[in-house]
């Protein structure tokens, strides 16, 4: 480049609203490359400046010198400033409180030495003593300065959430993730909720989070939440004293003499109510988490537990308690294994659903099309039947790491629940049919049996009812 180019392009970059040319870079900038530069480049959100500046006010906050009181108000002017930013600028923040503020690695060295020398000898408790406290990060005090403030633990918690959908396209992000999941973990411990009944009494704006927050079945009017609140029904939730007004998991039981096959009377608005003293049975049909950033934390066991002992004590007559569950994954599942399926069919059953499907051997893509109308099929349809040996299946023995690939079967069976049975066009709807041919299932809640279920489950194996079993195809 001659020198009258130099001077052309570096006049250029002065005039008003020139954009500054990027240097060419294998990727981002480390930070503390950024942290110590002058410019910022192309990309990158924050300037080198205010990275600085939002650095030294998270360490403020951390000072050990000052008092709780004093961290807390500190945290409280930086959320305020925090809530002001775009997202590529929370993500500048994000990577600070990840890696400026990790445990001292020499430190952790060191303890780290100092009790495995120790192990086997009279010193090795002090040693561990030495090891815990050299893990404790800095980050960790940092996100506890930031939950006395009274928004505190809603501020991390959303942070959380918006915090997820990044880690895979940036992996150092994770120890900031790891950490706020063990702290919620501590905070959000079940023995700090409180249970709570939610009725058509509570406050307007707590029923209309019920509404934002369903996630199994939309509520499509005040109508049909009213409905979800009447005398034959009960939904409870859990809360935080932190986040008073907010459900953090919440369940809708519908209150019946029998155990239900299907959603659409549970939902019937005109349907009349059952007296509750006189129900047999606790439906569990809808259990709705409501806060992303508490993901991995799990207490969605518990609540069914605490329910369970509250709906014996106010209604002694209720003997069995069991779910109306969607199967979310079967329609997926069952794309990848319908040609499996059929391999396992007797000459005489493969010899009839090709009949039905136009194809002799019936194929997956034949099979697969006649399924997509499931309320053409009568109960002695063969592609009606292979459905149901097909769900059976996926619920019965679709195994990942030991554990149901199914999300909801996973969750009620890892609280000892067994399946009971499955329910044809038990949600007929256009969700009900893009998860699952509409089918639904049953999970019983067996108080009995609930640890020797678990111990099944641990072992690789499902508990399922006899109906169930009768359904699986021979290897």
């Amino acid at each position: 480049m001659n020198a009258s180019d130099w001077i052309t392009r570096n006049v250029t970059r002065l005039k008003p609203g020139a954009t500054p040319e990027a240097r060419p870079s294998a990727g981002p900038r480390p930070l503390s490359e950024r942290l110590e530069a002058t410019l910022r480049r192309a990309g990158e959100a924050l300037a080198p400046r205010a990275l600085r500046r939002a650095l030294a006010e998270l360490q403020a906050v951390v000072d050990p010198s000052v008092s709780e009181v004093e961290g807390g108000r500190r945290a409280h002017e930086f959320v305020q400033w925090y809530a002001g930013r775009e997202l590529d600028e929370r993500r500048d923040i994000w990577l600070l409180m990840s890696e400026r503020f990790a445990p001292d690695v020499q430190k952790l060295s060191h303890a780290r030495d100092r009790h495995e020398a120790a192990v086997g000898t009279p010193d090795e408790g002090q040693a561990e003593v030495h090891l815990r406290r050299a893990l404790v990060s800095p980050r960790a005090r940092l996100l506890q300065r930031f939950a006395v403030e009274p928004d505190g633990m809603r501020f991390l918690v959303d942070l959380r959430a918006q915090l997820l959908p990044h880690l895979k396209g940036d992996r150092r992000l994770l120890p900031l993730d790891a950490e706020l999941e063990h702290l919620f973990s501590t905070w959000f411990d079940v023995a700090f909720l409180d249970l709570r009944r939610i009725s058509w009494d509570s406050p307007a704006s707590l029923i209309e989070k019920l509404i934002q927050y369903e996630a199994v079945h939309d509520i499509k009017s005040w109508a049909d939440v009213k409905n979800r609140l009447d005398s034959d029904r009960r939904c409870y939730g859990f809360f935080h004293p932190r986040l008073p007004n907010t459900p953090l998991i919440f369940v809708e039981v519908a209150l019946v003499d029998h155990v239900s096959e299907g959603i659409g009377p549970l939902l019937d608005e005109a349907a009349a109510a059952t007296k509750p003293e006189k129900a047999t049975t606790a439906i569990f049909y809808s259990i709705s988490n409501t806060q992303t950033g508490l993901r991995g934390v799990s207490f969605g066991d518990s609540l069914i537990k605490r329910v369970v002992e509250t709906l014996q004590d106010e209604l002694p007559r209720l003997k069995t308690f069991a779910t109306l569950s969607p199967i979310p994954g079967f329609r997926a599942w069952l794309a990848k294994h319908a040609a499996s399926m059929l391999e396992r069919l007797d000459d005489k059953r493969a010899t009839e659903l090709g009949r039905v499907v136009g194809s002799l051997p019936p194929t997956a893509e034949r099979f697969l099309a006649a399924a997509d109308e499931p309320g053409a099929l009568d109960a002695r349809s063969p592609v009606r039947q292979l459905l149901l040996n097909s769900a059976a299946e996926y619920l019965g023995r679709a195994t990942a790491d030991g554990k149901p690939v199914d999300a909801v079967a996973r969750f009620h069976l890892g609280n000892g629940a067994r399946v009971e049975r499955l329910n044809w066009a038990g949600d007929p709807s256009a969700k009900g049919m893009k998860q699952s041919y509409g089918l639904m299932v049953n999970y019983l809640y067996d108080l009995k049996r609930l640890d020797k279920h678990r111990a099944l489950l641990a072992q690789g194996k499902v508990a399922v009812s006899g109906s169930i079993d009768d359904l699986f195809l021979g290897d």
